[in-house]
């Protein structure tokens, strides 16, 4: 993985925070939303507008889950990233091996 100085995908931890961040401003968009529905909804003749408050508030719920998936995606990632290359480092190092796993398999 190539890091680059300033790039927000450099890495999975940065784009990780980077989707956090972007999760976060997307639920405080949802609450402000939500607010203009409840408040339009109280003046009947604005059907129109609560409508279109209702599809845009319908699109925000869709993109927090969606960036509540990628969230968790990423966080996979980093984490089967983490084991690889533990892996790796104990099959070239064998002297790196946790002991409780030599124990095991020296008791097969």
């Amino acid at each position: 993985m190539n890091s680059q100085t300033g790039d927000p995908f450099g890495t999975l931890e940065s784009a990780h925070d980077f989707v956090t961040l972007l999760a976060t401003a997307v639920a405080q968009a949802k609450v402000e939303v939500q607010m203009d529905v409840d408040r339009e909804s109280a003046t009947p003749d604005l059907s129109r507008r609560v409508d279109a408050l209702r599809i845009a508030l319908y699109n925000v719920e869709k993109l927090e889950v969606h960036l509540n998936k990628s969230s968790r995606i990423l966080n996979d990632l980093r984490t089967l990233r983490r084991l690889l290359f533990e892996e790796r480092s104990a099959s070239t190092h064998p002297e790196l091996r946790p002991v409780a796993n030599t124990k095991k398999q020296a008791a097969a």
